[in-house]
């Protein structure tokens, strides 16, 4: 058995939370960076432009991609044969949380209660996603989640004879109502199957799947092709100003479902798709 004490996951937690804010994964930035040659409007391309820069001057002066620098969402794929030791796992993941939103300066969000609005002042609670999987190791990914994007998201719980083509209009219909509001050019997670919250929490991981491994499933990767054109047709555009390049990627996971069900859920993601993963 794999013992792990919570002053590594407070260690790495810490420098995560800094490095996801202040640059992008290889797949996220190569998107960006390619989307320049395939738009067509002028200002989408000093749109695209600018976003370059941005990514540039932000990992140069080692400050945030963004002035949102989100909530915290952590997911931990927990080895089974891994031990714990030392302080609560949740207590640790927070530690690390307070320690990077303080030592990186960046931008505390996060409210103690959804209605009386008070900040904490350090960016906690983190949103925790736990799950138990084979082996002997502690898998951690930090995606902070800016709420721009995030007030935009929807679950759409459709019935069976809705079909994919129910889900194809749930999609882009969620994405018109996000029009500007999103940041375009976003990143589009979608989770199809299991229930109400289930699906929101397949939508949430894909969004931190690699954008250039497309799904398994070859009815899902035909999907993910499919809607990721749909969408880069509706002409929103960088910035929301007109445009070709609407979506730099989307992914999509499923889950069986009940066979009186066919919940949808689109987890709609800015340029700025932040997640950081290691494994200890």
């Amino acid at each position: 058995m794999k013992v792990i004490h919570t002053d590594e996951i407070i260690k790495n937690v810490r420098e995560m939370c800094i490095e996801a804010n202040l640059s992008l994964t290889d797949d996220v930035k190569g998107r960006i960076l390619g989307a320049g040659e395939k738009e067509e409007s002028l200002l989408g391309k000093r749109i695209l432009g600018q976003l370059k820069e941005n990514l540039e001057i932000a990992e140069q002066e080692q400050i945030p991609i963004c002035q949102d620098t989100g909530m915290a969402v952590v997911f931990l794929d927990i080895g089974q044969d891994v031990h714990i030791d030392g302080i609560g796992i949740a207590d640790a993941v927070n530690e690390g949380v307070r320690q990077g939103y303080r030592d990186g300066y960046l931008r505390k969000s996060v409210v103690g209660d959804p209605l009386l609005r008070e900040n904490t002042k350090d960016n906690t609670p983190a949103i925790i996603h736990y799950n138990i999987v084979d082996g002997d190791t502690l898998e951690i990914t930090v995606a902070p989640k800016g709420f721009g994007s995030e007030n935009m998201s929807r679950i759409i719980m459709l019935k069976p004879a809705d079909g994919i083509e129910g889900v194809k209009q749930a999609v882009l219909e969620t994405v018109r109502l996000a029009g500007p509001n999103a940041c375009p050019p976003m990143v589009v997670g979608i989770g199809i199957g299991g229930d109400f919250e289930k699906c929101a929490l397949l939508a949430k991981k894909a969004l931190v799947r690699n954008l250039d491994t497309p799904s398994p499933l070859s009815h899902i990767r035909e999907l993910e092709k499919e809607l990721l054109q749909e969408i880069n047709t509706t002409g929103l555009g960088p910035g929301g100003l007109g445009g070709r390049i609407t979506a730099l990627g989307l992914n999509i996971e499923t889950y069986p479902t009940h066979i009186a069900g066919l919940p949808v859920a689109v987890n709609i993601c800015c340029h700025v798709n932040r997640h950081v993963k290691r494994i200890l």
